[in-house]
């Protein structure tokens, strides 16, 4: 598709003279509504000024692009003015803006940001915006365009030189659209005037283009990266690689080739391991993909982990000082404590799914999204084909916690993405519902059967655990107890083996209402308010083990752990389920056995630290907490490693 195909002369005006912002848009959309773009203008309307209260759309060099995604449009457009005296419009570099095009797309698929792109590429030409602020015509602005697009094209299709490229390049901003392909464009123009063969990858937000070869590498002089946003780097060990922001590849493009022609460019050394993961093929290993899909799915479920286990804790917290009985109900006794803990529930709630979600959202993009999300759901409820959800706990279905919801996201994106293939085979006149009733249809029924296969298998496990644990109460394997059932709290952090030590000590332990049904319920309690702490320690005592995300989240999980919300640690353990879960499970395990040997009781399923007056022998308890979390730390450390992002 072209840039003219989205733009008809009605929707250009000429050499206008608007009296600011608001007028602006309003003459955009006008011509937009007069070439029958839009179904419904003022709903169009609100979408582009909600953008706009994002961020200024303007990109400097007088130029601003305002766009909108919605309902109100029935086919993607352009429409474009020109102001010659100019109209402010918050542009970057404080300079008015006098050339404007407008983008209106459909809810499906991303072409505005594809043709946004193109128009980015095409707009760092001075002397083509000059061409079009100075257009007599609709028809001779619509010429100018088709003439710049047909030379790009010739560009893009001329064939590389045999000896490859002197310089490589990679650009990336964080939104992956305006200065990610600015910088791109102002690279390869200032090599042709340098007369250097230069190639650029772009990371945009279609994903990367342009993908530099492992043979383009070998051959090139060096590497500039001028990106705001983390690129793939392994593949340039041993290679001269200049690493500076995208805002440099846009003002100094001579002076960054130049620097590489000089020889100034400084060599980089990749880590070992990311290196022998790049080499198994051109652009992403596959480890280094699994891994940027798990990130993904990780850092959008972090805001609901941490936010909602505050205003837990703040919750147990109310109820400690208004004096409310340290029961089941806890957390839950005053009017605001009940809210915030329902609120926090909430945000727990849908956390699981938010991860299952994004990470299959980053392996088939959109349409991978309803597959993550509903199947992070059904790990979360552990549906079988009998009962999709069980509100009441009649059913006795397990959950199948963060690994279930891992399990969920990482192949329901894969099979989501085998399904966008074979979609492909399908005639042309298809397309257009595919995004909105193919793929959802197709997605909604993959996962349903994957995760109500894959669930009833937890429930089976559930069973075999307990009725394990029931055979060591039985037998007066106490100590033992003590550390199995601590652990079991570590492992998925509210899968099968989570829910059966909280259950085996909340309704067989506290039902046993005697000195060993109390035991039980705190090596229970214990256990899962190891793994935080323990993550807590080493985020503030090892910075060098964590990036600089992880370590400003570490510290809140002082509260969570202590609040007995043992979710705080999955993000963690979700991004590094080898190192986690094996030394949270033993700093947890010798926390329960240091309880059960203490003799230490608890006689509430909930509240951690805040329902201290039930705990007996309590020192001890805190006694046994500490070490559990040291040890815990100390092994997360080690395993850990540095930290080399």
């Amino acid at each position: 598709m072209r840039i003219t195909d989205l733009l008809k002369s009605d929707g250009i005006a000429l050499n206008v003279a608007p009296d600011g912002k608001d007028a602006v848009i309003e003459q955009l959309i006008e011509l937009h509504d007069a070439c029958g773009n839009l179904e419904d203008r003022d709903a169009f309307k609100s979408g582009i000024l909600a953008r706009e209260e994002m961020g200024s759309t303007a990109i400097g060099n007088e130029i601003a692009i305002p766009h909108a995604k919605s309902a109100a449009v029935k086919a993607p457009a352009l429409s474009a003015i020109t102001v010659p005296n100019g109209v402010d419009y918050d542009a970057p570099d404080g300079n008015p803006c006098k050339l404007f095009f407008m983008i209106a797309a459909t809810t499906d698929g991303d072409v505005h940001l594809e043709v946004l792109a193109r128009l980015m590429q095409m707009l760092v030409d001075e002397k083509f915006v000059a061409d079009l602020k100075a257009a007599k015509t609709p028809d001779e602005f619509m010429a100018i365009i088709d003439a710049k697009e047909d030379e790009k094209k010739a560009a893009e299709a001329a064939p590389a030189k045999k000896d490859g490229y002197q310089i490589l390049a990679v650009t990336a901003c964080p939104t992956g659209i305006a200065h990610t392909y600015m910088a791109a464009e102002n690279l390869a123009k200032a090599a042709e005037e340098m007369g250097v063969t230069i190639k650029v990858e772009t990371n945009g937000s279609g994903g990367a283009k342009n993908v530099l070869t492992a043979e383009e590498i070998a051959n090139c002089d060096g590497i500039i990266i001028a990106a705001d946003k983390s690129v793939e780097t392994a593949r340039f060990d041993g290679k001269p690689v200049i690493s500076t922001a995208v805002s440099d590849g846009i003002h100094k493009p001579k002076e960054l080739i130049q620097k590489v022609l000089d020889g100034k460019a400084p060599t980089f050394k990749a880590d070992k391991a990311d290196v022998a993961e790049a080499a198994s093929g051109d652009g992403d290993s596959f480890g280094r993909k699994l891994y940027k899909h798990l990130m993904n799915g990780v850092s959008h479920m972090l805001p609901f982990v941490v936010a909602g286990g505050i205003f837990i804790a703040i919750a147990f917290l109310i109820d400690t000082i208004a004096g409310v009985k340290m029961d089941g109900n806890f957390g839950s006794g005053t009017p605001v404590s009940a809210w915030l803990k329902a609120l926090g529930g909430e945000a727990f709630g849908i956390m699981l799914p938010i991860l299952a979600g994004f990470i299959a959202m980053s392996i088939a993009d959109r349409p991978g999204f309803l597959v993550g999300i509903i199947g992070g759901f059904l790990a979360k409820y552990g549906s079988t084909f009998q009962h999709i959800t069980d509100p009441d706990g009649k059913f006795g279905l397990v959950p199948s916690g963060f690994l279930g919801a891992l399990l969920a996201g990482f192949l329901a994106g894969w099979l989501m993405k085998m399904v966008m293939k074979l979609c492909d085979k399908l005639p042309n006149a298809l397309e257009g519902i595919k995004p909105v009733l193919i793929y959802p249809l197709a997605g909604l029924g993959i996962v349903g059967v994957m995760m109500c296969a894959v669930n009833p298998v937890m429930g089976i496990l559930n069973t075999g655990l307990s009725d394990g644990l029931l055979w060591l109460n039985e037998h007066n394997l106490g100590l033992l107890l003590g550390f199995i059932l601590a652990a079991m709290m570590a492992i998925d952090m509210g899968g099968p083996f989570n829910k059966a030590a909280y259950v085996f000590g909340s309704v067989v332990g506290l039902s046993m209402a005697n000195e060993t049904g109390y035991m039980i319920m705190a090596a229970v309690m214990i256990g899962g308010m190891v793994p935080p702490i323990a993550i807590a320690l080493s985020t503030t005592f090892f910075k060098n083990r964590w990036s600089e995300s992880e370590r400003k989240s570490g510290p809140v999980n002082y509260i969570m752990g202590l609040s007995f919300i043992t979710e705080g640690a999955i993000p963690y353990a979700a991004s590094y389920p080898l190192k986690v879960i094996p030394a949270c499970m033993i700093g947890s395990g010798v926390a329960g056995f240091l309880s059960w040997l203490f003799k230490c009781t608890l006689m509430a399923p909930h509240g951690g630290i805040f329902v201290v007056a039930t705990i007996g022998h309590a020192p001890f308890y805190l006694l046994s907490l500490v070490i559990g979390s040291i040890v815990a730390c100390l092994i997360l450390t080690i395993l850990k490693g540095k930290n080399n992002a």
